[in-house]
């Protein structure tokens, strides 16, 4: 049974905070094809501090989408502090920091995995978000900075004794990114020195492998992210359907979910690479991704996915 904080879950499968994807309209679906918690896009301190409109917008959410996490990442402890208490008034069930996020443009400012470099700034800022968070406050880090500084331990145990209430291992490195791939044997070796619950996270693109890596390292839950894209059906057994109108049905609930909160029209570009993702390893769905980044509005792109279901 998968439970953090006293707060059991359906299942142990987490959708990953995967920045310009893991929107409400993508949680809300993943949550009801079977992912137990969801994350949210990675959220800057700074934007939350000073009420920055874009920052505010990703915090839309949906009481049926909960248990949510809401990702933070910054590197400054006191604006850290700030944003957890305002983070408060979103009712998140619990609050994560991003302490592994490779990316040039969060590391260049010292979040992320640049943390992983300065473990004491990393205690600061996190015995700074659990002192201003009124839910339980979770970690996501990598194995370390590279293959000759594999730092996972010594932050899983910094992070639970400085009250984190469970931690995500990644397990590529800080100079991996998403290359190469993932050492899942570091994930057993920080499962054997913390009692808090630990997910893993890395290179899982089904149900099943998922279970087999939590059979082998004997983490508490499975976190998939970039194999959840187009796919949600991922986070339950059996996987993606062969059946065309199977997978047109969940394309047409995702589209019904970001027409009711996303702005369409400003983000047609976005859709249409989210739905295009549902496409593939079938014969004709190069034509089929090629007609929806062809398409003009969300109207003509609802009207063709309708075409689609109405030939089936």
């Amino acid at each position: 049974m998968f439970t953090i904080a006293g707060r059991t879950f359906d299942s142990p499968f987490v959708l990953a905070p995967l920045a310009g994807y893991s929107d409400l309209p993508f949680r809300l679906l993943c949550r009801k094809y079977g992912a137990g918690l969801v994350v949210s896009e990675m959220i800057s301190c700074h934007g939350l501090k000073y009420g920055q409109e874009k920052t505010i917008h990703m915090l839309a959410s949906s009481a049926a989408e909960q248990p949510v996490s809401f990702q933070l990442f910054g590197s400054d402890p006191d604006i850290m502090g700030e944003a957890a208490a305002i983070l408060n008034d979103f009712s998140p069930a619990f609050i994560d920091i991003n302490m592994g996020c490779p990316v040039r443009k969060v590391t260049k400012k010292g979040a992320g995995s640049a943390l992983m470099k300065d473990i004491g700034l990393a205690e600061k800022i996190l015995a700074a978000v659990v002192n201003n968070s009124k839910v339980p406050v979770t970690v996501k880090t990598r194995a370390g900075i590279d293959n000759q500084h594999i730092t996972a331990i010594a932050f899983a145990k910094m992070s639970e004794n400085s009250g984190a209430a469970a931690i995500t291992i990644h397990g590529r490195t800080w100079a991996q990114g998403f290359s190469g791939k993932a050492d899942w044997e570091i994930v057993s070796k920080v499962k054997d020195v913390v009692n808090i619950p630990v997910i893993g996270n890395g290179d899982v693109a089904s149900y099943e492998q998922g279970l087999s890596r939590m059979s082998e390292t004997g983490c508490d839950g499975i976190m998939i992210g970039r194999a959840a894209l187009g796919n949600p059906w991922v986070f339950q057994q059996g996987g993606r359907p062969e059946d065309l109108a199977l997978i047109l049905t969940a394309v047409k609930e995702h589209l019904q979910l970001m027409e009711q909160h996303l702005d369409t029209r400003r983000l047609l570009a976005y859709i249409r690479n989210h739905i295009g993702r549902y496409f593939c390893h079938f014969a004709g769905s190069s034509q089929i991704r090629q007609s929806i980044h062809g398409c003009s509005s969300f109207q003509v792109l609802q009207d063709f996915i309708n075409s689609l279901m109405n030939k089936k």
